[in-house]
């Protein structure tokens, strides 16, 4: 007995240290994003402008409840729109019925064009409050407004609705009692339609058409995609009375049939219709821009199917005809996030985002004859993102650019003001935080919306020239404090290179000791348009703050290749090897994280993410099977060669192949197809070591569940343990059982990273959890 005793204890003592520490499930449940949500209230000021005017109402909610405020920049004041209690009780009066006035619920709740009449709708019921008598009146019944036409698009000054019907265009006049259809084509139908609902087959329903009406009025125009000859694909919906195939089109990479763009103007008092002839690209993608108030011109980008070349053209409405204007090409691919055109002045000049010179800037282009006139950013190298406001009459553009300022992150936007010339440049919103600008039409003033993952989110108020005007708000965090939550902490590593800066956000358990070894998790998303970690103010981290909690370091950080918000080498870098491109530097970044923090357990390393995060999880569990120990992958993309053409041709590349052949009369002939094969997680199956959780939405129309099975069928090929969860009736993000797979996830680290294993079988916390 004393000896089983001593041996017992012997191999207590050898066993590794994180053996000795259970997974605090209770901690991970109070901090999930379904329950520590609640205790965060607003973070930030969404301006709803007067008409014509730098005022602006908007509500804000901290734990004192919910205010309305009006705010007058020229006079530099912010005041209640209304006093809650004396609002609530006029309620109570007209509805007869309580009201909360901590947390007023005024749906509908906008300013007329008078400014000075609130809206809002209590029980089908309008009412009107006075901003400047304060008073409350009943207004008419809306119960028909709400039910009619879902179906409607009204045009700009709600004189004509276009709708569709069996795949067809019509509109009709708005205030007809007789509603008089007016049919505008003939030529629709299934997979080819002038509806948004392509795959209809109800008839003689109306339904939301395609149709974008120009501003006067006289002209609709209809961009729709000819998917007849698109191959179908499929997912089975399990829980219906008797199983349903819901079949869809899909484009995958390679094919040859893909949607085909066709461009349609109908004129409303001719009923005439004008086919555009857009074809110049094989197989290209087409955007279509309005000129401003007129229609005698629509504006238009199209794009090669390698996606590296595109020209900007304008269409003459009358008779179809097109002029090119200029064609640029972007080698590897152009980027999708942050291509943007502005048409100023009715098509007089334009504004171009590209990346020519390796960053992200803006040109100002003739629009009539698309001459070059000059680059607007001219202040140094870095990468200008969203276009926030253009003042034409002022002549000067506000935008957000990243990586201008020394010793900032250079993923924070900041924001920016330039002449249309390129002079004038200057920075309006300095504070190393990610900004959100909010600009009066006038352009003279911006709210301003900043915050940083370690930085409680701020709103001011600023003058055009980054001026405060006046601080609004900040964010409540008495619940989240008094809960003992604590804000993530910020890093930066090197690159596999030793040379390119990553960036990354760590997550600590609460009630983390610094004497402790932790294992370590990587939360990961492979880009190349968004990386994992976040910006931003966050409580949750997606599922990092609630991970941490059972006892591991959780990190997410960027890697080569991963975002378009830094430079394009760096955003492109993954081309062509889009499955491993950023194994490395997630493995190397963990690697240093360990060098520089002895709690992190470089033995017990975890890796998951969902989607493309799903695929990069596990080709790093793959690829380096005895660097990282468990892998959970969530509806990952395993075989990109079964998702979709776009995703997979442009980031990792597609060759046009041409093959001569005869036809039977001795013609030679030109057959083009298209190679776009791409290296998958179903080849790497052998090399499997350590545990791999894989779950998939059996209704996963966006990454289908094959690509999951496909990788099932390989490991269970190969002879490998693994656990396979089907997640019953769920689109791509799991909906509703989201909070199911997330407590899956717990389990499955805590038993292969902690030792940690339950036999409870309810989800719910395990017995035996302090």
């Amino acid at each position: 007995m004393k000896r089983s005793l001593l041996v017992a204890l012997g191999l207590l003592l050898m066993a590794p240290a994180w053996a000795q520490h259970k997974a605090n499930f209770k901690a991970a449940e109070k901090f999930k994003a379904s329950n520590i949500q609640k205790m965060l209230k607003s973070t930030r000021v969404r301006p709803n402008w007067f008409k014509d005017s730098d005022k602006f109402w908007y509500s804000y909610t901290t734990t004192e409840g919910k205010k309305y405020y009006v705010v007058d920049p020229a006079k530099k004041s912010k005041q209640l729109l209304f006093d809650n209690k004396n609002f609530a009780a006029q309620l109570s009066e007209l509805t007869a019925k309580p009201w909360n006035f901590n947390d007023l619920d005024l749906k509908g709740f906008e300013l007329e064009d008078d400014n000075k009449t609130f809206t809002f709708m209590v029980d089908s019921i309008d009412y009107h409050f006075d901003l400047n008598s304060k008073i409350i009146t009943k207004g008419d019944s809306t119960e028909k407004a709400d039910k009619r036409n879902n179906w409607a698009t009204y045009s700009p000054d709600s004189t004509w609705i276009s709708f569709a019907k069996n795949h067809n265009l019509y509109i009709m006049k708005a205030d007809d009692a007789d509603s008089t259809e007016i049919q505008l084509s003939e030529d629709g139908e299934r997979w080819f339609s002038y509806a948004w609902d392509q795959d209809d087959t109800t008839s003689d329903k109306r339904s939301r058409a395609r149709a974008r009406w120009f501003e006067d009025e006289s002209k609709v125009y209809v961009n729709r995609s000819d998917s007849r000859k698109v191959k179908d694909f499929f997912v089975i919906d399990d829980l219906k009375d008797r199983p349903e195939v819901e079949i869809y089109k899909y484009a995958m990479p390679g094919d040859k049939d893909v949607p085909q763009e066709y461009l349609s103007i109908f004129d409303v008092e001719s009923k005439e219709e004008i086919k555009v002839d857009i074809d110049k690209y094989i197989d290209q993608t087409v955007n279509i821009y309005f000129q401003g108030d007129k229609s005698e011109r629509l504006y238009m980008t199209r794009m090669n199917r390698t996606s590296d070349t595109l020209d900007v053209s304008y269409i003459n409405t009358a008779n179809g005809a097109i002029t090119e204007l200029f064609e640029e090409a972007n080698y590897p691919y152009f980027n999708w996030s942050y291509q943007q055109l502005s048409i100023l002045n009715e098509g007089e000049e334009l504004i171009w985002w590209s990346e020519r010179n390796g960053w992200g800037q803006l040109y100002l282009y003739d629009g009539n004859t698309g001459a070059l006139k000059n680059k607007i950013t001219n202040g140094g190298y870095f990468v200008t993102g969203r276009v926030q406001q253009i003042d034409t009459v002022g002549r000067k553009v506000y935008f957000e650019a990243r990586g201008r300022e020394e010793n900032v992150d250079p993923y924070y936007a900041l924001m920016y003001k330039a002449n249309f010339d390129g002079s004038g440049f200057r920075s309006i919103s300095t504070e190393p935080a990610n900004h959100f600008m909010s600009m009066a039409e006038s352009a003279n003033y911006y709210v301003d919306n900043y915050s940083a993952v370690d930085m409680v989110p701020r709103s001011v108020l600023k003058d055009n020239n980054g001026n405060v005007v006046l601080d609004l708000e900040t964010a409540d965090l008495t619940l989240l404090n008094q809960a003992g939550w604590k804000m993530p902490e910020r890093f930066k590593v090197k690159a596999d290179d030793g040379i390119t800066d990553l960036y990354g956000v760590m997550y600590k358990p609460f009630d983390f000791d610094s004497t402790r070894k932790y294992p370590v998790i990587s939360y990961v998303y492979p880009g190349p348009q968004t990386e994992s970690f976040v910006n931003d103010f966050t409580i949750t981290g997606r599922y990092n703050t609630a991970l941490a909690q059972l006892g591991f370091i959780v990190v997410s950080m960027g890697h080569r290749g991963g975002s378009p918000m830094r430079d394009k080498y760096y955003h492109t870098y993954g081309y062509e090897n889009l499955r491993d491109y950023a194994l490395a530097d997630d493995k190397r970044s963990l690697e240093q994280l360990a060098e520089r923090h002895s709690f992190i357990d470089l033995d017990n390393v975890g890796i998951f993410g969902h989607s493309g995060g799903g695929f990069m999880s596990t080709a790093a569990l793959l690829t380096y099977p005895n660097f990282y120990d468990a892998a959970a992958s969530s509806a990952g993309n395993h075989d990109n060669n079964v998702y979709n053409k776009w995703w997979s041709e442009t980031h990792n590349g597609v060759k046009r192949v041409e093959k001569k052949k005869k036809d039977k009369d001795g013609n030679e002939t030109t057959e083009i197809t298209w190679d776009a094969k791409i290296k998958t997680n179903p080849s790497l199956a052998k090399n499997l070591k350590g545990h791999l959780l894989i779950t998939h939405g059996t209704r996963d129309n966006n990454v289908n569940p094959a690509n999951s099975i496909r990788l099932a069928n390989e490991l269970m090929k190969a002879g490998k343990r693994f656990d396979y969860m089907p997640i019953p009736g769920s689109r791509h993000g799991y909906g509703s059982k989201r909070d199911y797979y997330e407590q899956m996830m717990w389990y499955f680290f805590a038993e292969h990273l902690l030792g940690d294993y339950r036999n409870n079988v309810d989800m719910d916390l395990p017995d035996g959890n302090e």
